[in-house]
């Protein structure tokens, strides 16, 4: 794929960019990097290899799900609220 100003004016447009005319130059060079090593990654025989998610066989272990008690933090932060009620902050109503 060639990048050239009629793409990157594309990809401004896309992203809601303003590149400078300075910089334009330079980016099109970095993209055109960018898109060369992706290309050569096309290159790679993964006709054998299995599509995988995770690193772990089995896939992630799960922990056991135990109830706790509220941490006494919590408590601690709502000691120092201005307002509170049930274990909640108390605000100012802001919408009628």
């Amino acid at each position: 794929m060639k990048i050239d100003d009629a793409l990157l004016r594309k990809l401004e447009k896309l992203s809601s960019l303003k590149i400078s005319d300075a910089k334009r130059e330079g980016i099109i060079s970095q993209l055109s990097e960018i898109v060369s090593f992706v290309e050569i990654l096309n290159e790679l025989d993964l006709e054998s290899e299995e599509a995988t998610f995770t690193t772990l066989a089995g896939g992630t272990p799960l922990r056991e799900d135990i109830p706790r008690s509220v941490p006494q933090i919590i408590q601690t932060i709502l000691e120092h609220a201005p307002m509170r009620d049930n274990g909640f902050f108390v605000v100012p109503k802001i919408i009628e």
